[in-house]
């Protein structure tokens, strides 16, 4: 029986993907559910597995972009198992060795006269400020020349004898929907943003004291994501037009928060989603801003994980970011941007004391936040994490911990 194997819809409003690489070769015997090609689309890489054991045929080349349901490739089912086989065939590139010409050398025969220059080519090199040994002599017995010199072209620090390669690579679905989404996003918004700074030492007290009992009953670390998370949703519920986006001639609202939060992952930054986050504990926002990093790490995040959100958190910090202007992950209206913690000589009741500092910003699309929300939302923001004990705990650091 020959199956054909189409392109799954990877999401609603996705009708088409692009073959980022076939994982097999034409020919090969596959085992069902072994992953046989990567698809991009324009939000996420996706792995494709086999339907069913079988040799496979493909009818796809990689860098192809094809429509969802489309047939990529059969798979014979009734042909045999090779003998021999017992993994799954996949291709593994071979780096051939580079064979280096050989080196021609050719024998000069030199003399007194082997690059030096006549009085007249002197002269000339000398008004031109060129060293004789940058010049080669065409005259007899290798002498510079006047015709040498007045050839002869002053060196203007062109680097030489290092590789000057380059190299043309299509760039994939996904990169090229976020290049158009990015460009669009500055077009299309009003996007201003607005900064402040946090003292993250009760933060560093709180973890410091807490972090092990928390990690040894939950399974997570206490990380600064949930602190950021909760100051969010707190924030949020105070200024809603932050928690709001344009639709057309209409701004949409939400009584729940649905928390982006940017991530790194193999084929670069993704954004799954930490739905209902304001109802989440400590340790709820910890373990799915793990599971999430996790799949998203091994390429098993889905779309549905990553589209939704109401607001996003971004971290340039984890890469030594001091400062940043985050754009806007659209339909939101508003980015955090979180930055490195740096030790920073700053005046506390009237005195001045070393502190750990982080900057953070606000990106946001002024059409749908006015001023006073922006800045509004950001100060609340610090305010909790200056103050999480009394405003992310209620007083009882252990049983917002679950301790």
């Amino acid at each position: 029986m020959i199956l054909e194997m189409k392109i799954p819809s990877p999401g609603e409003s996705i009708t088409e993907v692009e073959i980022a690489q076939w994982l097999v070769s034409d020919g090969d015997y596959v085992e069902k559910d072994q992953a046989i090609a990567e698809v991009d689309s324009d939000k996420a890489t996706l792995e494709l597995p086999a339907e069913e054991s079988g040799v496979i045929s493909l009818k796809a080349n990689q860098g192809d972009a094809v429509a969802v349901g489309a047939v990529v490739c059969l798979i014979d089912t009734d042909a045999a198992k090779p003998v021999g086989i017992k993994e799954p065939v996949t291709i593994k590139a071979v780096e051939k060795p580079i064979e280096k010409p050989a080196e021609v050398q050719v024998a000069v025969k030199k003399s007194y006269a082997s690059g030096a220059p006549s009085p007249a080519a002197k002269k000339l090199l000398d008004e031109k400020g060129i060293d004789a040994e940058q010049v080669i002599g065409t005259g007899v017995a290798g002498r510079i020349t006047k015709d040498d010199a007045l050839n002869a072209v002053p060196s203007m620090g062109t680097p030489s004898g290092g590789t000057r390669g380059t190299e043309r690579v299509k760039l994939s679905m996904l990169r090229r929907k976020l290049a158009q989404r990015l460009v669009a996003i500055k077009n299309e918004t009003a996007m201003l943003t607005t900064f402040n700074e946090v003292d993250m030492k009760p933060i560093f007290d709180l973890r410091n004291q807490y972090k092990d009992d928390f990690k040894n009953k939950h399974g997570v670390s206490l990380g600064f994501m949930s602190f950021f998370t909760k100051a969010v949703t707190r924030a949020l519920k105070l200024y809603p037009d932050v928690n709001s986006m344009i639709d057309g001639e209409y701004k949409i609202s939400y009584d729940f928060a649905d928390i982006s939060i940017a991530v790194s992952g193999p084929k670069g930054l993704m954004v799954p989603v930490v739905r209902n986050a304001e109802n989440l504990s400590f340790r709820g926002v910890e373990n799915e801003v793990k599971r999430l990093a996790i799949r998203a790490r091994d390429g098993q995040i889905t779309i549905d994980e990553m589209t939704g959100g109401t607001f996003t958190i971004t971290n340039g910090g984890v890469f030594g970011s001091m400062l940043s202007t985050p754009i806007i992950n659209p339909p939101q209206s508003a980015i955090l941007g979180m930055h490195n913690i740096v030790e920073r000589a700053v005046v506390v009741n009237g005195e001045i004391v070393i502190r750990p500092i982080m900057f953070v910003a606000l990106s946001y699309d002024h059409r749908v936040i006015d001023g006073r929300e922006s800045v509004g939302f950001l100060v609340a923001v610090k305010e909790a994490l200056e103050n999480p004990i009394a405003l992310l705990m209620d007083n009882n650091p252990a049983k917002a911990l679950e301790l």
